[in-house]
This record gives structure tokens, sequence and C-alpha cells, in this order.
């Protein structure tokens, strides 16, 4: 197998087109060879010169295509990605990885049928304040944590017209957000000994969830992930509290951002946080507050992850058992929010 990988990227809406196609173009070792679109002029708009097919099955078929990106809606998820996988391609599946544990299996089954690698897009791995949260847990900086608040909200009271506001397997915001908080918790922490999740709609047009609240209990560790749709101020986006002290990070991970402005990824300054965040530990009884700067972010690193392991050189940047932890953790919070009750996930 060559050292540069041709790249099929299904699904050209926002995701696709703000997110995939220009982290697959800048790096390295990678060509966006193919995009499945029904409306080539859209994408022509963009990328002038690519090659544009309206059948998924015809990017399967090729060849030339080693790598499948799958960035369409998520109820399709699983039998795009199945199919990908049967036609000898690896898979590559923005989040959520699929819309049940079930379907998640049997895309498992289906890779390893097929001898072929099925990963997911957990690009929020290589958010800034979240390498610089895991550095400070990973060095005891903040001693026994007792408490790790994260949240992701916005502020749009407006129901959009788009298929995840509409009700449907995979729709609402528990699918859209809850897969980024929930992948973080368990690279820190692992899986949580239970699960208690409040998940509902509060804006008055909302047919989905826009709301989630859990607490993902680990020992006397709590873990709080939150996103809310009605937040005109927001909060920090981390806070986490231990026997030594205290991380207080507001303000999102820039990268989102610049590539819905079109910056180039990689260009300079890239993934570094115009907002750090603030470590505050205790000396002599007094808070000494100091601004905690860490590395830059750059979600390429997933895609270079993705590329390695299909060339045999490391492992896949979310393996079947991290997809597949997510996946239980995800159907726990529906349980638990139909339920009122704590659940044990798995």
């Amino acid at each position: 197998m060559a050292d540069t990988l041709n790249v099929a990227l299904v699904g050209y809406g926002y995701v696709g087109r703000v997110f995939h196609a220009p982290l697959i173009a800048h790096t390295a070792g990678l060509r966006l060879h193919t995009i499945v679109s029904g409306d080539a002029g859209k994408v022509h708009a963009d990328l002038p010169g690519a090659q544009v097919v309206g059948d998924p099955a015809a990017a399967f078929a090729d060849d030339a295509i080693d790598l499948v990106v799958i960035a369409a809606p998520n109820a399709v998820h699983a039998p795009l990605a199945i199919a990908a996988l049967q036609a000898g391609r690896h898979v590559m599946v923005d989040k959520p990885f699929t819309t049940t544990l079930e379907e998640a299996g049997r895309v498992m089954d289906a890779a390893r049928g097929a001898g072929r690698i099925a990963s997911v897009f957990q690009n929020r791995r290589w958010d800034a304040d979240f390498l610089v949260l895991r550095a400070l847990i990973d060095q005891g900086a903040l001693g026994d944590l007792a408490e790790l608040h994260s949240h992701f909200d916005r502020f749009r009271p407006q129901v959009p017209d788009r298929w995840r506001e509409r009700a449907g397997p995979g729709a609402g915001l528990w699918f859209d957000l809850g897969p980024h908080l929930v992948d973080q918790a368990l690279q820190l922490f692992g899986m949580p000994d239970t699960i208690q999740a409040d998940i509902g709609a509060q804006r008055a047009d909302a047919v989905v969830d826009d709301f989630f609240h859990l607490v993902l209990r680990y020992g006397r560790l709590r873990v709080v992930l939150h996103a809310g749709s009605l937040v005109a101020a927001n909060g920090p986006r981390f806070a986490a509290h231990g026997t030594r002290g205290s991380f207080v990070k507001h303000g999102l991970d820039p990268q989102e951002a610049a590539l819905r402005d079109g910056v180039v990824p990689g260009s300079d300054g890239w993934g570094c946080d115009p907002q750090p965040g603030i470590l505050t530990t205790i000396a002599d009884g007094v808070p000494v507050p100091r601004t905690f700067e860490g590395p830059c972010g750059d979600y390429r690193a997933c895609y270079a992850a993705m590329r390695d392991a299909i060339l045999g050189r490391g492992e896949a940047p979310v393996t079947a058992a991290q997809a597949l932890d997510v996946m239980r953790v995800l159907e726990a919070g529906l349980a638990s929010a139909a339920s009122g009750r704590a659940i044990a996930p798995g």
C-alpha cells in the first residue's frame, strides 16, 4: 500500500464541509480523492477539481479508495460503514459511531470479518483545553480529584430546520455533543460505576432533546457532563477540583471557529488557545492562581493516527473497545433519564 492514502468522504453538509474535507486535505499522507454528495455544484463551489459521485456504493467499489469517512446523518452511519467495510475499505465514522450499541457491535463484526479498521472521529481528544486538563491530571497537579465539571453550552433559542432537530434515531443534543463529553470522561477515568442522567427538551418548539445533565460516579469522584441550548452567559468549559488545587477554563477550543472561517489547518497558531485556563494551588493556606498554558490542539492528529493504523504503524485513534464503551454510556444515559435512577453501564 502506498504511503499516501486515498480518502472518500461521504456527506458534504456542515460536518463534511467544515471539518472533514479541510482536515483530510491538510493531513500529510492523505488525499481527498472522492466526495459522495447529491449536490455536486455545492462541492465544486468549494473544491472545483473534486471528483463527486452521488452513490456511496460507487465510492466503496472503487479500488483506488483506501479509507471511507462517513459524515452522513447519524441514522445511516451503521449501514454505510458496514457496506464500506464489506467492500474492503477502512472506515472512520463521525460521532456518534452509530445510534445503538447493537449497531456498533455489527459494524465492528464487519470490520473484523473484512480485516479492516473501523474507528470514530473523536476530534475533541485534541482540543487544546482537554490536552491541558489531561496533562494536569496525569501529572497529579490537582491531587486526588473530587469533581470535574465539563460543560458545552450554547444559546440557540430558535430550533433550526435540520435533521438533528427532527425526531428519529440519533437525533438530539445527547447524540450530538454527548459523544464528545462522554469520550473525554472515559479517556480520563475509564468506565464509571454508575450514571445518573437528566435528558430533555427545553425550547418551546423542540421535538428532540436539547439539554442534558449527567453525573458519572467513580467512587468519591463526581464527573458532571452538561449541555444546554438556552445558555446566553456561559460558565466554565472545564472546572476541576482536587486535594491540591483547581483548574478552571472558560471558552471553547478555537479550531471549529477557525475551520468555519476557512482558516487552513496547520496555519500559524493553529489550535492555540487564546484564553488559557487558571490553575489555582494553595501556598501557606493562600490561593495562588496562575495562567496555565499547554500545547496547542490539532484535530489532524485524529486523521494522522488513522493513517498510521492503516499503514501498520500504530493503533487506531479510537479503538473498537473505546467506541463500544462510548455507546454503552450513551445508552445507559438514555435508560437513566427514562427511569429516573442511576444506571451501571454495560
